[in-house]
C-alpha cells in the first residue's frame, strides 16, 4: 500500500513480548512494548501532533497558513515539525535549553523554527525541572501572541489524550488479542496514560502513572528530588489536567539510575534501542510483575528512540 503522505505512518507500531528479558529477570508474567519509537518523528508524540492539528485545521482554529507554537520537550516538536511541514503551516518550537541537542538538530532539520530558553538558576543541563517548564511556557505564551500564531496545547488540548484512546489503547487490546492485564507510563502531559486508560479501564485493565523517585506530586507526595534526568516527564507538577478524571490502580516511581539501567538492558537483551522514559517504563513493569501485578501481562509504549540520547550520559 502506497500512503500519501508520512502523517498516514503515524499509527499501528508492532507491540513486542520482552521474552528474553523476563527470561533473564525471572519475572512472573509478561511484558508487551509498544514500539512508538519507530514512528516517523521517532517517539509516541507523533500521535498527539496529528490528532491536534488535524482536528483544528477541521473546525476552523487554525487557518491555513497560519503559524504553530508549542512547548515542548523535543518530542512534540518533531511530531508537529512533521506534521506543519507537510500541511502548510510555519512551526515554532519552544523548549528548554536543558533538553538533549538531537532534539534541536531534528527539529531545525525537519524545518521548525527553535528558540531555546535558558534554564532557570540551579538547574542541571541534560535535566528539565518543572521551574524549566515554566519558563518555556512563558516565552511560548509571548511568542504565540506576537506571532497571532496558534499554540498547540498539549498539556490541555484534547486531540492529545483521543489519540491514545483511538489508536495507542484499542492498538494494544487488539494486538494482545485481549490478553493485557495492566498498562503503566511515564507521566509527562498525561496524554498518553489518559487516552490509553480510557480505553482500556474499562475493559479490565488497571492503569498506573509512573513517575521519577522524589518528584511523586500525581501521586500527592511533596517533592524532595525535582531533578532527575528523564527528559519529557516528571515535571513535578501537582496536577495534569488530562488526568483530572482518569481512574489510576496506582502511583510507581522510578529512579533515574533504574530508567538508565533499564534503557540499556532493553538494547542489548531485546535490541530495542529507546530512551529514558521506555527505560523507565520498563522499570515499572518489572515493579508491576514483582508485586500488584505478579504473573499477569503488563503492556508499556518505548516512548522515543535512544538516538535522541546520544549527546546524554544514558549510552555512556
Amino acid at each position: 500500500m502506497i500512503l500519501p503522505s508520512v502523517i498516514d505512518a503515524i499509527g499501528n507500531t508492532p507491540l513486542v513480548e520482552l521474552t528474553r528479558l523476563s527470561q533473564q529477570l525471572v519475572l512472573d508474567g509478561r511484558i508487551l512494548a509498544k514500539l512508538d519509537y519507530l514512528l516517523p518523528g521517532f517517539s509516541k508524540k507523533d500521535r498527539a501532533a496529528k490528532a491536534i492539528i488535524e482536528m483544528v485545521r477541521a473546525d476552523g482554529t487554525l487557518a491555513p497558513g497560519q503559524t504553530v507554537v508549542e512547548l515542548i520537550s523535543g518530542n512534540m516538536g518533531t511530531g508537529l515539525a512533521i506534521v506543519c511541514g507537510i500541511l502548510g503551516h510555519p512551526f515554532i518550537a519552544v523548549m528548554s535549553a536543558g533538553n538533549s541537542v538531537e532534539r534541536t538538530r531534528m527539529m531545525r532539520a525537519l524545518g521548525a523554527e527553535v528558540v531555546i530558553v535558558p534554564q532557570a538558576d540551579g538547574s542541571k543541563p541534560g535535566e528539565v525541572s518543572g521551574a524549566d517548564l515554566a519558563l518555556v511556557d512563558e516565552a511560548a505564551q509571548r511568542i504565540t501572541q506576537e506571532r497571532n500564531a496558534f499554540r498547540a496545547d498539549q498539556f490541555g488540548h484534547v486531540g492529545n489524550p483521543l489519540a491514545h484512546a483511538t489508536g495507542t489503547g484499542p492498538e494494544i487490546w487488539d494486538q494482545s488479542g485481549g490478553a493485557v492485564t495492566a498498562f503503566c507510563d511515564f507521566a509527562g502531559s498525561g496524554g498518553t496514560l489518559a487516552g490509553a486508560a480510557e480505553y482500556l479501564t474499562p475493559r479490565g485493565v488497571n492503569c498506573y502513572a509512573v513517575e521519577p523517585e522524589g518528584a511523586r506530586a500525581l501521586a500527592g507526595e511533596p517533592v524532595s528530588a525535582p531533578d532527575h534526568p528523564t527528559q519529557g516527564g516528571g515535571y513535578a507538577m501537582s496536577e495534569l489536567a488530562h488526568l483530572n478524571e482518569t481512574v489510576l490502580a496506582g502511583h510507581l516511581s522510578v529512579s533515574g539510575d533504574a530508567a538508565r539501567d533499564c534503557a540499556r538492558l532493553l538494547a542489548r537483551t531485546e535490541g530495542i534501542f529507546a530512551g529514558y522514559s521506555a527505560g523507565a517504563n520498563l522499570a515499572a513493569a518489572i515493579q508491576l510483575l514483582r508485586g500488584p501485578e505478579r504473573g499477569g501481562c503488563v503492556a508499556i509504549i518505548m516512548c522515543d528512540s535512544g538516538l535522541k540520547y546520544l549527546s546524554t550520559d544514558l549510552w555512556e
